[in-house]
């Protein structure tokens, strides 16, 4: 066996265990149900959820957004290169430079953000009597708000199809982070990028699994969703063990950049209109929350100096 070999299986079941102990972690332990917990914990365990909320955030703007941003340009770039050598360098320069500049990248994540929004508006405008409510029952819970009689829960039956999207973007993107992996040529390159994918995928998989309880999913579906979640990394490193890296194609590039960009607009939309919502709504000082959303969102900046 060739050592990269060897260095990519040991890192296909490294993600896994990571991924599984991380993501369980809030499952098995009823210190992390708010309803099993009491004073200080309670209070506690509100102050983590807002924490992770700012993991999340940090994830959206300091990993996912950018990196489709990049890819999503490189892409472009290879392209127009492409497309200028068969054209034998005879095309005109300020076309290629229009094709260029054009912001793509947050094209294709703001269609990723409006795809989500639509599909809900759509499942809204069907069935409004099992998806949300009605806009009168709104209009009630916002003059309850304005007299002093607070609820705190967003929307509950929307939470299991925004948790879905929330799985469905992490997922598509850990795939492409360890096909990543699985492309590397060299041990040392190997080594780094999952090390830089280990570093953030820990909190953010402890995040996910936190976020499961406290929309109240059962046990057994929370289990299945963080297997599910798990297999996503290796997976991806599976696929890059078996299909050529070096010699691929310019349009599965620009295939995998589009998702990664997608992906991306779908997290965005659920950090935005689920998790910080729910988390600013809480009974905390204003500042406290923000403080610790805060935290979490220096947490993976600062993770993304070196990952």
């Amino acid at each position: 066996m060739e050592p990269v070999l060897g260095v990519k299986i040991g890192c296909l079941f490294a993600l896994l265990v990571l991924t599984l102990v991380c993501g369980l972690i809030p499952i098995c332990f009823k210190w992390f149900q708010m309803e099993a917990t009491r004073g200080h914990p309670q209070r506690g365990l509100r102050l983590l959820s807002c924490i992770s909320a700012g993991v999340f955030l940090g994830a959206g703007f300091m990993h996912m957004t950018v990196e489709s941003l990049e890819n999503i340009e490189l892409e472009i770039q290879k392209i127009t290169m492409k497309n200028r050598t068969e054209s034998g360098g005879n095309s005109s320069g300020d076309a290629n430079s229009d094709y260029t500049d054009y912001p793509y990248g947050g094209l294709i994540i703001s269609l990723g953000f409006f795809f989500v929004f639509f599909l809900e508006s759509l499942a809204l405008q069907c069935c409004p009597e099992t998806i949300g409510r009605s806009k009168v029952q709104e209009e009630e819970v916002s003059e309850a708000h304005v007299c002093g009689l607070h609820s705190h829960e967003p929307s509950p039956s929307r939470r299991p199809f925004r948790a879905l999207i929330l799985l469905l973007s992490l997922s598509f993107h850990s795939v492409f982070e360890g096909l990543a992996v699985g492309l590397q040529t060299t041990v040392a390159s190997t080594v780094q990028l999952f090390l830089a994918v280990l570093a953030h995928k820990g909190p953010v998989v402890f995040s996910v699994g936190l976020r499961l309880v406290q929309i109240g999913t059962a046990s057994r579906w929370a289990v299945f969703c963080i297997m599910s979640f798990a297999l996503m990394s290796p997976l991806g490193i599976a696929l890059g063990l078996v299909v050529p890296g070096r010699d691929s194609q310019v349009g599965r590039g620009l295939a995998q950049a589009v998702l990664e960009g997608v992906a991306a607009g779908t997290f965005l939309y659920v950090t935005f209109l689920e998790i910080l919502p729910r988390e600013l709504a809480g009974p905390e000082a204003p500042l406290v929350k923000w403080s610790c959303i805060a935290a979490g969102f220096a947490f993976m900046a600062l993770i993304a100096l070196w990952a």
